[in-house]
């Protein structure tokens, strides 16, 4: 192993993908000297550059904007913000006008009109390399981040990691850092998640950084038996099956997961996405064509031909928790500290519920934007005695433990055994006291495991680090699914199957060794809202009120 390689900056983005290319795009365009370090080749790893995904992208126009806004608010369980709402969707406005004009991407044009509510994963992020790279940001691929760095007074002054194709570790000095480190899918399969470990949750929350809705983090996504495709918004256009040939009632893509996860813990699921017509059959494969890459090399036409599925396990990658923002800029609350993307809390614009791909891209670039530009600022205002701080590396779990280190590859048996906590559907999907209890202790006193005995050095140690993210972020979820005794969002109680408006809050987790909870109050809704959400909205944020 070389020496270690010392690199100072003004902004360090950690992470790859739509939200890090923004915010270090954004934090270069700001003056600001920018270094990005991803835990893979920046452009090509993380779910955004794996697939075609929507973009919450709505014309200024008041009535498409009330009605994008309405739209989701009663699913989400009445947790979003309108405020955070309008900020989005301005930004990402301006944003992918950015990416058409500058970045050139070539948005198709329909009688004339450009459309541009979605894009290609691997050109989109292909396309914002090279604007970062045209920025001046250094890219580190392949170095994924183990542990923040703080100075003496506790504010974040950089980062450590290792190089994996060189083997070398790093250190970059900064005066702010983004986490842009994705959620956490726990290694479930997932397309394009095998870098999405919850390491940035880890690392914040390591310096006291708080979380928020935790709890919104069972999202599970359809995908053919075997395979790691997974593109839901497509089976909306599925019928479901039992073996013997029956229809699986209730089941579908947006309202009914849970039927066919009921029904996967005892028989195989078959569907066939029998109800698109010619022309959605036709634009399905031109907007997404390696979903049927799958199904052509098996010789499965699955618009006619039955093929079983199954669910895999997106977590906070899909669902909506994450870091707690504490300002406009996407600051958390732990100086020098700014956070964007799925590593960030998404319930000021979606609630309780996903808003899929589209929400969570509109997210990436707003909160990318607002963090690179914040981390900018907060870095001018340091000036340049910043990088000659004195530092001290915060890692802990995985990195130091606190008793004796257990055998080196341990790290794969505290991974299965989240696994077995976590991607259960009976756990995890359809919850229960009964059965989240006992996960949680077991989770608990894996938890006590790790801190005692997981340690790793080089490559050895981003391994370690995963598996300590992976215990507490579970944890963390499961915490706040107990501290919630009802059903909203995609957070649904067996025990608990009804929505309580005196739990219209969002709930704050924080800690490691000792998880704690708090309220964190949602903004009231005012007259205007009220009418625009209708009677049976407006009776129900009453009640909450």
């Amino acid at each position: 192993m070389r020496d270690t390689l010392e690199l100072t900056t003004d902004v360090l983005v950690i992470g790859g993908g739509p939200a890090a290319t923004w915010a270090a795009l954004k934090a270069a365009q700001a003056g600001a000297d920018v270094v990005l370090a991803d835990k893979g080749y920046c452009g090509t790893s993380g779910a955004a550059a794996s697939a075609g995904t929507g973009i919450w992208y709505v014309q200024p126009d008041p009535d498409a904007r009330e009605k994008a806004m309405a739209s989701r608010e009663a699913m989400g369980g009445y947790l979003a913000d309108r405020r955070w709402m309008t900020r989005v969707l301005d930004q990402t406005y301006d944003g992918v006008d950015e990416l058409a004009t500058i970045g050139r991407y070539p948005f198709p044009v329909v009688d004339g009109q450009p459309l541009r509510r979605g894009v290609q994963g691997p050109e989109y992020m292909r396309r914002m390399r090279i604007m970062v790279r045209r920025a001046g940001v250094r890219i580190l691929d392949h170095s994924p981040v183990t542990e923040l760095l703080t100075d003496a007074a506790g504010a974040v002054a950089g980062a450590a990691g290792h190089r994996l194709q060189m083997d070398e570790p790093y250190r970059v000095r900064a005066a702010s850092v983004v986490l842009a480190t994705g959620g956490c899918a726990f290694l479930s399969g997932t397309l394009g998640c095998h870098v999405n470990t919850g390491d940035g949750h880890l690392m914040a929350a390591e310096l006291g950084a708080e979380l928020s809705g935790m709890e919104f983090s069972n999202a599970y996504a359809i995908a053919p038996e075997s395979t790691s495709l997974t593109k839901t918004a497509y089976y909306s256009y599925a019928s479901f099956y039992r073996e013997d040939g029956s229809v699986l009632e209730g089941a579908g893509s947006t309202r009914g997961r849970s039927v066919i996860a009921r029904t996967l813990l005892h028989e195989k699921v078959y569907c066939v996405l029998d109800r698109a017509d010619a022309e959605a059959r036709a634009r399905m494969r031109l907007g997404q064509p390696n979903f049927f890459l799958t199904f052509d090399r098996m010789g499965i036409d699955p618009f006619t031909q039955r093929f079983p599925v199954t669910m895999l396990l997106e977590g906070t990658v899909r669902g909506t928790g994450g870091i707690h923002v504490v300002a406009d800029d996407c600051a958390t609350s732990v100086p020098g500290l700014y956070v964007a993307g799925d590593a960030a809390t998404r319930e000021l614009i979606c609630g309780g519920f996903t808003g899929g791909g589209s929400h969570n891209a509109a997210w990436a670039i707003s909160s990318g934007t607002w963090a690179g530009q914040g981390a900018a600022r907060h870095a001018a205002e340091l000036g340049p005695a910043a990088n000659r701080r004195s530092v001290t590396g915060a890692g802990t779990a995985g990195l130091r433990p606190t008793g004796t280190a257990g055998p080196p590859g341990e790290h794969r048996d505290v991974v299965a055994a989240v696994q077995a906590e976590v991607l259960p559907y009976d756990k995890n999907l359809l919850r229960h006291a009964d059965r989240l209890t006992p996960a949680l202790a077991a989770l608990h006193d894996l938890w006590r495991g790790v801190r005692a005995g997981l340690h790793g050095t080089g490559a050895e140690a981003v391994r370690t680090r995963q598996a300590a993210a992976m215990t507490v972020h579970a944890r963390w979820m499961y915490t706040a699914a107990l501290a919630r005794p009802e059903t909203r969002g995609m957070h649904k109680r067996e025990d608990y199957p009804a929505q309580d408006p005196a739990w219209r809050h969002r709930l704050l987790i924080g800690g490691l060794d000792e998880i704690r909870t708090r309220p964190d109050e949602v903004a009231p809704v005012g007259p205007e809202e009220f009418a625009a959400l209708g009677p049976a909205a407006g009776a129900y944020l009453r009640a909450a009120s």
